[in-house]
């Protein structure tokens, strides 16, 4: 279904996305460094399945909206081109915030799962970046655009698993000390600011591609 080089592009830029400092970075770092990695392991499964309902409804809406119109397809992938360099612009020149994680009260880890899975399902922005994401690597003459998208955004949900649960093992011992270094923020913010900005712009110049 998908080239090597695709599939290549596609794990390189969700890793690196997935590796940058963010809101679910901070929140696995602060349930970890309060409560101990196995509940920052419990947080990260939890946010996978979260994760996991959004891309399957990703990939849903992108197939139906293909069977309705091709045209609106391309016109999403444009779009989404478009988003992701707006938001690699306000990553770029994001001030960052002075206050570290916030403190976390000990809860039970059942109660972690489920938060997780709820931080991640009522993020609005989760389901706006997957659809901006996914269609920039989804080819209609492949096949299913559905089965793509969701392909797709199992292999990132994987890779920002692995990535987030490397931040919670150690996050017990050393999450502190990395919320406290300007310099791997800032570092992160410049790193997935410009990986937001070469995604959008490859899309916009190379065109769809899907005609």
């Amino acid at each position: 279904m998908f080239d090597l080089t695709t599939l290549a592009v596609f794990a390189a830029a969700s890793l690196t996305i997935s590796l940058m400092p963010g809101p679910a970075m901070l929140y696995i770092i602060a349930r970890s460094a309060s409560q101990g990695r196995l509940a920052g392991l419990v947080s990260v499964l939890g946010l996978g399945v979260g994760g996991l309902a959004h891309v399957i409804a990703a990939g849903l809406g992108l197939s139906a909206l293909l069977m309705s119109s091709a045209l609106a397809f391309s016109v999403l992938k444009y779009l989404g081109a478009a988003y992701l360099i707006w938001l690699g612009l306000r990553t770029l020149f994001a001030r960052p915030k002075a206050e570290g994680p916030c403190r976390m009260r000990a809860e039970p880890l059942g109660r972690i799962f489920f938060q997780g899975c709820l931080v991640e399902l009522l993020n609005p922005k989760t389901a706006l970046f997957y659809l901006a994401f996914l269609p920039q690597f989804t080819d209609p003459a492949r096949g299913s655009v559905a089965a793509q998208a969701i392909l797709l955004g199992l292999i990132f949900v994987v890779l920002a698993v692995l990535a987030d649960g490397a931040y919670a093992l150690t996050a017990a011992t050393a999450g502190r000390l990395l919320a406290g270094k300007r310099h791997v923020v800032t570092g992160g913010r410049w790193i997935a600011g410009g990986v937001y900005l070469g995604l959008g712009a490859l899309t916009a110049v190379s065109g769809s591609g899907k005609e």
